[in-house]
């Protein structure tokens, strides 16, 4: 279908079954080196995404740009999956952060936050 790309792997992840809405979806993002599970053997498909989650799976979908540099919120420690793509949305002015200082990578991620995320990094 339209809009649908192509996948064709195995699907390592037991709680994500054939026929589930998102089952092509996962697999691509998976193939695509988007995401990762929540082990080696779940996805969890019904667990909340945080903030940190959103801004790594676009820095990802966008290849992984080189970043230089500190992230400027207190609350995005080195070494933090998420410590890159942080930096990289300040830097290309995607994320402004929740206050001055602080990101929030743990909380959850609103629609609103997620569509202002990708609206600003494909534009």
């Amino acid at each position: 279908a339209a809009g649908e790309p192509e996948v064709s792997g195995e699907m390592p992840f037991k709680d994500v079954k054939k026929g589930k809405f998102y089952y092509n979806a996962v697999l691509w993002a998976l193939e695509n080196k988007i995401t990762q599970g929540t082990t080696e053997t779940t996805f969890s498909p019904n667990e909340i995404c945080t903030r940190g989650h959103i801004v790594t799976f676009l820095y990802r979908y966008l290849n992984s740009p080189a970043v230089s540099g500190s992230v400027p919120f207190t609350d995005v420690k080195k070494g933090k999956f998420y410590y890159d793509p942080v930096l990289w949305a300040v830097q290309n002015n995607i994320t402004t952060g929740t206050t001055e200082t602080t990101f929030s990578p743990n909380d959850s991620c609103t629609r609103g936050q997620a569509v202002t995320f990708l609206y600003r990094a494909v534009n």
